[in-house]
């Protein structure tokens, strides 16, 4: 897979928006279409349902030089030998953890990817070693229903202050990307708005031709000793 510093588009194969299609079908899709990451996302469904996906999956991400993400079971992420696990605050320092080091691990994977919805809670995080942040839900998404948005305001502050890989998250499409990305974003996730397009790998590729020049103009400004204003952070 690409490093993770090269990651832009993170995917889903959320279990939510299947509407019956194979789980192995949909990976493809969102390999074809260029996403760099893909995480397996099945709320309440019991660890070895979970498994089952994740074994459908792997082989497509591993064909397609894809990196696999499991939500929330770290030990499935362990088995499967996933390149990462993602956790929320409630599920890792409520259970105990207080860095990434305490989680066991195989041949050095998976790493960890945490959820962050302010500034405390990614200092917080960040403290605790990980390899990247979420940061949202930026808007209101039915992913995350009854979570507040965080708004442009904290990517701005994510921009600014986190040093490590983040994705900006929630509610995020191809309508309102453009302004994710002004406000200092370099990497997204997005769910329902491929999930629930018509054409898959399609959208991917309308999102990675808006996330990758920006990346590549950020680059060559600042090698050339100037600042591209519509991609200034604060």
């Amino acid at each position: 897979m690409r490093p993770l510093e090269q990651c832009r588009l993170y995917t889903f194969v959320d279990t939510a928006f299947l509407r019956g299609r194979a789980a192995a079908a949909v990976a493809e899709e969102l390999c074809r279409g260029g996403s760099d990451l893909i995480q397996l996302r099945a709320k309440n469904l019991p660890p070895e349902q979970v498994r089952q996906l994740a074994g459908e999956i792997l082989p497509v991400l591993r064909r397609a030089g894809v990196g696999l993400v499991i939500n929330d079971h770290w030990d499935i992420a362990r088995e499967m030998d996933a390149d990462f696990c993602h956790l929320g605050q409630e599920d890792f320092f409520g259970g105990g953890m207080t860095h990434a080091a305490q989680l066991p691990t195989r041949n050095a994977r998976p790493r960890l990817g945490l959820s962050t919805h302010d500034p405390a809670q990614a200092a917080r995080a960040l403290a605790a070693g990980p390899a990247y942040l979420g940061a949202g839900p930026v808007y209101a998404t039915g992913t995350k229903p009854g979570a507040p948005p965080v708004t442009l305001e904290y990517v701005r502050w994510a921009a600014a202050n986190v040093t490590i890989p983040w994705f900006a998250i929630g509610g995020i499409h191809l309508g309102n990307l453009d302004d994710v990305l002004r406000a200092g974003a370099e990497r997204v996730c997005a769910v329902s708005a491929i999930l629930n397009a018509p054409d898959i790998a399609q959208a991917c590729r309308e999102f990675k031709k808006r996330l990758e020049p920006r990346v590549k103009n950020r680059g060559k400004s600042l090698r050339n000793g100037t600042v591209d204003m519509a991609g200034q952070k604060g």
